[in-house]
């Protein structure tokens, strides 16, 4: 596909990889295994949304400041700053304070950091056996916790202060977790055996 530039030149669309294989191969295939009558009806990946908190964010600035400089070379995208909606006294905390950073990613950056994420980031995690199978909410979106932000090779070990984890969240629009599973699975997400 592709469209028309403000001059009235051809300008082609640049594709992912991984949304060429989910037109050509995996759609095909969801469509004869669930019974599916229209393409429409296929699930597919909406938004891909990375948070990562960080719990000195309240008592030291360069802590969210150095968690929001690793999100962008992460995600190829600024990220958000969260803040507390409530005081808590135990922890320290007052309504306002920045406690993390979160990035929703959709389009051609989706695609791209999914692709990274099956294929580079999750192999060089220490000890890789797959990401369990058991953490879809039961609505068709997959939650998966990253301990370490140094499985991204965008990330210089010389220069992070702190071991950050992350949460990373793959919203699609399927309807059970059967469906969903078997979307991710084709797409490549190496779930464990």
């Amino acid at each position: 596909m592709s469209e028309w530039n403000n001059k009235g030149f051809h300008k082609p669309q640049i594709e992912s990889r991984v949304a060429v294989d989910y037109k050509e191969r995996i759609v095909p295939a969801l469509m004869k295994e669930f019974g599916y009558k229209s393409v429409m009806e296929v699930p597919h990946l909406e938004k891909i949304v990375i948070n990562m908190g960080v719990g000195e964010g309240a008592s030291n600035a360069k802590e969210v400041e150095d968690a929001v400089a690793d999100l962008t070379l992460i995600a190829g995208q600024k990220p958000v700053v969260t803040k507390a909606k409530k005081a808590i006294a135990n922890f320290k905390l007052r309504e306002g304070a920045p406690i993390g950073c979160k990035v929703t990613l959709r389009g051609l950056r989706m695609f791209d950091f999914f692709d990274k994420l099956v294929s580079i980031d999750l192999p060089r995690v220490r000890d890789f056996h797959g990401v369990p199978s058991s953490s879809f909410d039961g609505r068709g979106n997959y939650a998966l916790g990253v301990k370490e932000q140094l499985i991204f090779p965008e990330i210089d070990y010389d220069k992070i202060s702190h071991l950050r984890g992350m949460d990373i969240i793959i919203v699609t629009s399927a309807k059970t977790d059967k469906e969903a599973f078997a979307l991710l699975k084709a797409m490549g997400m190496p779930f464990a055996k």
